[in-house]
């Protein structure tokens, strides 16, 4: 096994510790301990953070008024293999100093693009061999890889619902090389995001035959992971829009409805993200909800978007409302199998020095751990979930037990209703008493 050079890119910052809630030290956890355990599991397990290689280490932090402003003193203004080289060890000096164990990428992130899709395979097949030596060094593990299929201009008219035969064809080939080297890194997982599988305008988009065609190439790449022997999950990604003006995995429940008209249910598993979920009009835990009551929720990007700006922020998540929210809802479901928490989020282009960076991921990851514990509270203290017990017990005795086990018919229903003359009296759904238990727990 190689070792990485002694080159530190983040000099003067340690490995990040635990110091409790009432450390003052910016560069400690205050809530996150890994092997604190919560419900009889490590918080690692409960949370399984991951890092983004396209928003922390890519990113430039560029918006469309002004070039970016981000300093990485690693960084030589090249797009050469060497210099992507350098951003594999950046990137897993920052990921083990922070303590997470996964990362994730698009091909694009890691390995820059050739002249020709077979130059651009080898150029990602060099970068792998520098992947596989970091993973094994450190033992953090890719937690799901994908394609970029929305930056190239290539990609103007959608990848897989392109109107151009070929650039499906292309997609496909990407998608396929992209699969492999998720599999080879031992990737628990591979992600499908349609950032430009959508339209602008319907005057000139065949909608059916789009969407055929999307479903028709995911089959093919359901087809391809079972003769290539990768085990790992298939997710879908949901978002409403930008770049297009309408995306066809526009939230959780369009997703779901699309997977089951094209019969692609039992393969895929839903990767939501809180920005995507509030700009499709949803709450986080609204899409999450839709997700487990369908049992597709298989990961989450961790961020949270602005409420006055109407585009995605991408902001690192520090609203310990919103993680409580997200945790009560994971472990209702039972927690995580091969998803986990992935920061899909960026620094604002204002923290542009090396150290935001770990500013940004502390505080996130500190969120979620209070989030867990808040959840894990207010779930052994059993008055929510009592109180939801008791607000539907009519459907647990009597007629609404017959209802839901399929031995009431409308005849039936009809006949219980005549003999009582008018419903049972409604309860308060006590909107207010429920907001003020969980402000206790906060």
């Amino acid at each position: 096994m190689k070792r990485r050079a002694t080159t530190e890119y983040f000099p003067g910052i340690p490995r990040i510790p635990y110091e409790g809630p009432s450390s003052k030290n910016p560069l400690a956890f205050r809530h996150y301990n890994p092997e604190e355990l919560v419900d009889g599991k490590p918080m690692r397990e409960h949370l399984r953070f991951s890092v983004v290689y396209w928003h922390t280490i890519r990113g430039k932090l560029s918006d469309m008024f002004g070039e970016g402003t981000a300093v990485r003193p690693w960084e030589d203004g090249s797009n050469s293999l060497e210099l992507a080289r350098t951003r594999v060890r950046v990137a897993f000096e920052l990921i083990e100093k922070l303590g997470a164990p996964f990362y994730a990428f698009h091909d694009r992130d890691v390995a820059p693009e050739g002249r020709s899709l077979r130059e651009t395979n080898r150029n990602l097949d060099a970068i792998v061999k520098v992947l596989k030596e970091e993973q094994a060094r450190t033992g953090i593990r890719l937690l799901w890889g994908t394609a970029c299929l929305f930056a190239h201009p290539r990609f103007v008219h959608g990848a897989a619902t392109s109107c151009n035969a070929d650039v499906f064809a292309y997609a496909a080939a990407q998608v396929k090389k992209a699969i492999e080297v998720t599999h080879e890194l031992g990737g628990a997982g591979y992600v499908f995001w349609g950032g430009r599988e959508g339209y602008s305008t319907l005057l000139n988009t065949d909608l059916k035959r789009e969407l055929d065609h999307l479903g028709r190439f995911l089959h093919l790449a359901v087809d391809y992971k079972r003769t290539l022997g990768f085990r790992g999950q298939f997710y879908i990604e949901p978002k409403p829009k930008e770049p297009t003006k309408h995306q066809y995995d526009s939230d959780a429940a369009a997703c779901l409805n699309f997977l089951r008209e094209y019969d692609l249910l039992g393969d895929f598993k839903l990767n939501l993200e809180t920005n995507h979920a509030t700009l499709a009009g949803h709450t986080m835990q609204h899409d999450m909800e839709v997700a487990i009551a369908a049992n597709a929720l298989g990961s989450i990007d961790a961020n949270v978007g602005d409420v006055l700006l109407g585009w995605d922020t991408d902001q690192f998540p520090t609203n310990v409302y919103l993680t409580t929210e997200i945790m009560l809802s994971l472990l209702k479901m039972g927690g995580f199998t091969t998803g986990g928490l992935n920061f899909d989020a960026k620094v604002r282009r204002e923290s542009f020095e090396p150290e935001d960076l770990f500013h940004a991921h502390i505080g996130g990851m500190d969120a979620f751990a209070r989030g867990l514990k808040i959840a894990s509270a207010i779930r052994r203290d059993g008055r929510l979930a009592e109180f939801i017990r008791q607000r539907y017990g009519s459907w647990d005795e009597g007629i609404g037990k017959r209802i839901e086990s399929g031995k009431a018919g409308f005849r039936e229903l009809e006949a219980y209703m005549l003999e009582r003359g008018d419903a049972a009296l409604n309860r308060s759904g006590r909107q207010e008493w429920l907001e003020n238990l969980i402000n206790d727990f906060i």
